[in-house]
């Protein structure tokens, strides 16, 4: 297949790429890297069959030649980010999603967009199955993501029932893995971040609200398996091992083999107290579930970073 990736130099779209490449599809990685990394595409260049170009889907944007799926992936993703760009962040949920979507209706494409477990807001419900509406706060500062995310899966899905496009709804769980950004801003970087170097590590709340941490090679595989099933979804993908922000800590400070110590900061708006994903329909539509346990995704995710800040260094 040829596969336009818009957001593909991000830390997700990295692996992505690898996948389809590794596959021998071809990717049109669009981004205006605005959290994207140019060291991806600098890496993914030397692949053949890869294509970057430079441009915010925020605005329309055309591609030459066959494609076979669009897969709209760009946009801040974490916190940090996304409080960063509000306006971007709308954007390119808005805007973005319009755009990619016309490029998939005019090639006759697959389309998928990237949606989120955000979309569950402060879940009721626990874990979440996809058929769960949210409990979503869409005036706080976290509605830029959570509420672009939801727009977003509404005009996918407005897409194909008025225009018969092929499209499909993906919600990622608290992804991470190497090509994370150090500065990234997720619980994840941040703990391994500050244990390599020794400093204090910042936990907001009194660390019991829970997340699902999935592996990238993972939830890269499951996202493929989606593409190429033909299913709408929407479909969660994650892992369904539950951990609070304390456990977390104490693996990633047996791992580092780092004395940091803990400090307590308070929470956040609307951050929220638990999340899991029910991953039922994965496991019977796609025949995927996250295999990878925390600590052994931890290890070379931990490894990265250290390489990562060592360079910087």
């Amino acid at each position: 297949m040829r596969v336009v990736l818009t957001g593909g130099a991000g830390f997700l779209g990295f692996h992505l790429s690898e996948v389809l490449l590794g596959r021998g599809d071809q990717v049109v990685c669009v981004d205006n890297l605005i959290t994207g990394s140019m060291a991806n595409v600098d890496a993914l260049n030397e692949r053949p069959g890869f294509e970057f170009v430079r441009h915010d889907v925020s605005t329309p944007f055309q591609i030459d030649g066959p494609v076979d799926a669009v897969m709209h992936f760009a946009s801040p993703a974490s916190p940090k980010d996304y409080l960063d760009y509000p306006f971007e962040t709308l954007r390119v949920g808005s805007d973005g999603t319009f755009n990619a979507l016309d490029v998939a209706h005019a090639h006759g494409a697959r389309f998928m967009v990237a949606s989120t477990s955000e979309v569950y807001g402060e879940p009721l419900v626990h874990p979440q199955p996809e058929s769960y509406w949210g409990n979503v706060n869409p005036n706080g500062p976290r509605s830029v993501y959570d509420e672009a995310k939801r727009f977003a899966e509404a005009v996918t899905a407005a897409y194909r029932r008025t225009h018969g496009v092929d499209t499909s709804i993906v919600r990622f769980f608290n992804t991470y893995g190497p090509r994370m950004r150090p500065e990234d801003g997720r619980v994840v970087s941040n703990f391994i971040v500050q244990a390599i170097a020794g400093r204090p590590i910042t936990i907001y709340g009194d660390g019991t609200q829970t997340r699902s941490f999935g592996y990238v090679t993972d939830i890269a595989a499951g996202t493929i398996a989606l593409l190429d099933s033909g299913h709408p979804g929407p479909i969660n993908l994650g892992n369904s091992g539950e951990f609070t922000m304390l456990e977390l800590a104490e693996v990633v400070l047996e791992l580092t083999g780092s004395t940091s110590e803990l400090v307590f900061e308070a929470l956040p708006q609307d951050d929220p107290s638990q999340r899991r994903p029910d991953t039922t329909i994965a496991r019977e539509v796609l025949g995927w579930e996250a295999t990878t346990s925390l600590r052994d995704g931890l290890a070379p995710t931990i490894e990265y970073f250290r390489s990562a800040t060592a360079s910087v260094a």
